[in-house]
């Protein structure tokens, strides 16, 4: 038996046992962490860079990408590493550190993903006070309210778990420190009190998701009012790839917490921890992209930008 003072490392879940399928992890992981670098940081150095970006909808998307960029560098570089190396070892220090930015991480994204929506809904519902309510001002204080819900929920779970004692062991049965795998170790009724804080959670996180809810009700039935054929398929080309994100987000995390346990297995938990934990941030900036004009002629600029500047030097060294 052994108790949390004891305990100086965690045994992750690996991918696989075959040094060869390790490997094929660690490429595979490799190029999806290097397309949402990529991804997320094109996005936020177009928006950062085009003035026509400047509006308060780019600068919540420019948030997003930081959240996106966070959270993926939170548990991808972790479990390659430990692919490449063929380990399954994290310090308790990491594993509290990886608990609580992705905590932090998720929790900003979600509030953040409810303000965007709120800022879609006065732009489609109440035009006439868009500028009113959705100041330069009043924007930088609901990301910054986003971002702290997001730390202040992140430094509440990972206190509440790590103050547990834990006595079972120290292999937990996913690919990243997550806090359902480390209440399993405990061995006193103290994980009550997160599991608690993580009702609570739930509840102010389904808040969110009544909120979105009843403004998009609100939305498309404004959309739908709108006379002319153009004028809806802009306000639709707006909200569409916010909903994207959105469902994939609530399908992903909602499947990994709430499906049945008769049909859970380790297999199965790997590959919804990493459809709900990695694919979203590397595909949020496609989806962001695909269906606005706006933000991919910008891209297009920037990109031609960066290819003339490398040429340029190119040039110049010859």
């Amino acid at each position: 038996m052994s108790n949390s003072s004891s305990i100086r490392q965690f045994l992750l879940l690996a991918f696989a046992d075959r040094r060869e399928l390790q490997l094929l992890h660690f490429w595979l992981f490799l190029g999806i962490y290097l397309a949402a670098l990529l991804g997320n940081g094109l996005i936020i150095t177009t928006i950062a860079w085009d003035h026509h970006l400047h509006t308060p909808m780019y600068f919540f998307l420019l948030n997003l990408s930081l959240l996106d960029l966070g959270c993926i560098s939170t548990t991808l570089p972790k479990a390659m590493a430990n692919s490449l190396w063929d380990t399954r070892a994290i310090s308790y220090s990491a594993c509290a550190a990886q608990l609580f930015f992705f905590v932090f991480f998720l929790g900003a994204e979600w509030s953040l993903l409810t303000i965007m929506c709120y800022d879609r809904y006065v732009a489609i519902c109440r035009p006439l006070h868009y500028g009113t309510l959705l100041g330069s001002r009043a924007c930088v204080h609901m990301a910054a309210a986003a971002w702290a819900s997001g730390f202040l929920s992140a430094l509440l779970h990972t206190a509440s778990t790590f103050s547990l004692p834990l006595c079972q062991g120290n292999a937990l049965g996913q690919f990243f420190c997550e806090i359902p795998q480390i209440l399993k170790l405990s061995c006193s009724h103290s994980y009550l009190r997160e599991l608690g804080l993580l009702v609570v959670s739930v509840f102010l996180a389904f808040g969110c998701f009544v909120f979105m809810v009843v403004s998009y009700v609100q939305i498309f039935r404004a959309v739908l009012r709108i006379p002319s054929q153009q004028g809806r398929h802009k306000a639709f080309s707006t909200c569409l790839p916010h909903l994207a994100v959105v469902s994939l987000f609530i399908s992903t995390g909602m499947f990994a917490y709430l499906k049945p346990p008769s049909i859970s297995s380790p297999s199965l938990d790997l590959v919804v921890a990493v459809l709900y934990s990695v694919v979203p941030p590397a595909v949020n900036p496609l989806i962001y992209s695909m269906r606005n004009q706006e933000l991919t002629d910008a891209l297009r600029k920037v990109i031609s930008s960066l290819l003339k500047s490398e040429r340029f030097k190119a040039s110049f060294h010859k």
